[in-house]
């Protein structure tokens, strides 16, 4: 009987998954956390060695009571952007630079005054940003060249574990499509943009399909996670696309709102090959489905909105928080009886594209309580959502259901809020680990267990009952929705002089 092995490698922490395709169940699940390390204000680094320890344990752990004869492939889902420096034998220059980093927000202008800003985006799929690949490295040739000189390749995260099993640098097009440096459409790196602010193609990495067999694991990588050599090691991909395949988001009709601590819509979209529209405010990125693409939209402030509540009105950090929380929204009407919140906490990406947008409360009164709030918070964040899927839609066309994912999502109140706010229902998959997951299906696949994909999500994904809007609720919510969208442009200046104020 076979078993399949994922390795998610997250910002905080790493999980290990342990599936079984027969029976589609996961048999066994380990997490182990480390740092995020800040020398600077403006800095967010990483050891891969962190990375590489907590792998091992993880691995470990999981696999303690199974046969490990019986794994099949292995592969990975992995934190996007960040940047690994290597020398000529694999080994770390410099603590990876992850995507929270934001020392190359200058880098960021540089690349669009050189590309422009239309042509860069046509062909990456989205504008640079601060912590993307392309951008560091674009800070590093200015301000640490030496160390780029030194450097052979440079590589996401997950690849980093992938080199410790095999011994093999690559990289897999779902992952190079965040690096803001490539070519979505060719599927290669993304020459046009790299010549023109001087970095060498060959600085980056092989690429492979996420299916593909990058290797097999060495004898002492097998010594170190306790598991046989030669296993067959697949690329994987990055973490959005992973959990999509775990959530069976392989082809366009349907996307996922993941509402975590901050929010994402997903939405698979087939694109032409030689041209398609593109949006500055959305990520258009290569899916790990070889021909598919997916546009990406993000709010900064989904579930980070509600934790701000609770710790402002004195609750214990404890999951029953949020269940006191939700109780006490699902006794306030839609619309929180004349309150909206901007959940712009922390400035906002999709679609305003503002660092310096700010969070609000509009229309607050003497009367409201701490259940009024949490359910103008809810339906701000859903309103938020929205915008964002509204604005994917308009380039991938229309979906019929949207799979609810992350913590929010299972809150009953919260996510009927989104299906009536969305007038689409919410469904979710009944399995859990859903970027774990993936990378396992992707372990299959590779390995030989499934034909492709489509063969994995059949045989793996299913739903719970769909949360279906209530078609009064959702008239409601339009018109409040209306008054919504208008908030934001009617207090952007305010805003922005607003933030003069606040210290460092």
């Amino acid at each position: 009987m076979t078993l399949l092995l994922g390795i998610d490698l997250g910002t905080s922490s790493v999980k290990s998954i342990l599936f079984d395709p027969h029976q589609a169940k996961i048999v066994a699940t380990a997490a182990q956390e480390y740092p995020i390390d800040k020398p600077r204000p403006d800095r967010a680094e990483q050891n891969p060695e962190a990375w590489w320890q907590a792998t091992v344990e993880t691995v470990r752990r999981v696999t303690t009571a199974a046969d490990r004869s019986r794994i099949a492939g292995i592969s990975f889902s992995g934190q996007m952007h960040g940047a690994l420096l290597l020398d000529a034998q694999g080994q770390p220059l410099h603590p990876a630079i992850i995507w929270a980093d934001q020392r190359s927000a200058e880098a960021c202008q540089t690349l669009i005054e050189t590309v422009g800003a239309e042509r860069y985006a046509a062909v990456a799929g989205t504008l640079p940003a601060a912590g993307f690949m392309g951008p560091t490295l674009v800070w590093l040739a200015h301000h640490q060249p030496d160390l780029l000189d030194r450097t052979h390749k440079v590589i996401f995260p997950k690849d980093y574990l992938r080199l410790r099993l095999t011994g093999h640098i690559a990289t897999d097009v779902s992952d190079a499509a965040g690096s803001g440096v490539f070519d979505i459409r060719r599927q290669r790196w993304a020459d046009s943009i790299l010549d023109k602010v001087g970095l060498p193609v060959d600085l980056f990495p092989e690429l492979l399909l996420s299916t593909a067999v990058a290797g097999s694991l060495t004898q002492p990588a097998a010594e170190a996670l306790g598991l046989p050599a030669g296993i067959p090691v697949v690329a994987g991909c990055a973490d959005q696309p992973a959990q999509a395949i775990g959530n069976g988001l392989i082809r366009p009709g349907r996307a996922s709102v993941t509402t975590g601590s901050g929010g994402q819509v997903f939405t698979p979209i087939q694109i032409n090959p030689t041209s398609g529209q593109t949006d500055p405010r959305l990520h258009v990125f290569n899916h790990a489905v070889p021909g598919l693409w997916y546009v990406l939209g993000a709010i900064l402030s989904a579930g980070l909105s509600l934790r701000w509540l609770r710790d402002l009105t004195g609750l214990p950090q404890s999951g029953q928080a949020y269940a006191t929380l939700s109780a006490e929204a699902s006794t306030v009407p839609a619309g929180a009886e004349g309150l909206i919140f901007l959940p712009y906490l922390s400035g906002e990406r999709t679609p305003h594209m503002d660092p310096l947008a700010r969070g609000g409360f509009i229309g607050l009164t003497h009367f409201h309580q701490r259940g009024h709030l949490a359910r103008a918070v809810m339906e701000g964040v859903a309103m938020a959502l929205r915008q964002a899927l509204e604005l994917s839609l308009s380039l991938g066309g229309q979906v019929e259901t949207i799979i609810a994912a992350g913590g929010g999502a299972e809150s009953d109140v919260w996510r009927q809020i989104q299906a009536d706010v969305l007038g689409l229902p919410m469904q979710q998959s009944l399995l859990r680990e859903q970027a774990g997951v993936g990378a396992a299906l992707l372990a299959g696949v590779g390995a030989g267990f499934y034909t492709d994909l489509d063969e994995a999500c059949a045989q793996v994904v299913q739903y719970g009952p769909p949360t279906h809007p209530d078609p009064i609720r959702h008239k409601q919510y339009n018109q409040l929705y209306e008054r919504f969208a208008q908030l934001y442009p009617r207090l952007q200046d305010d805003f922005h002089w607003l933030a003069k104020f606040q210290t460092a």
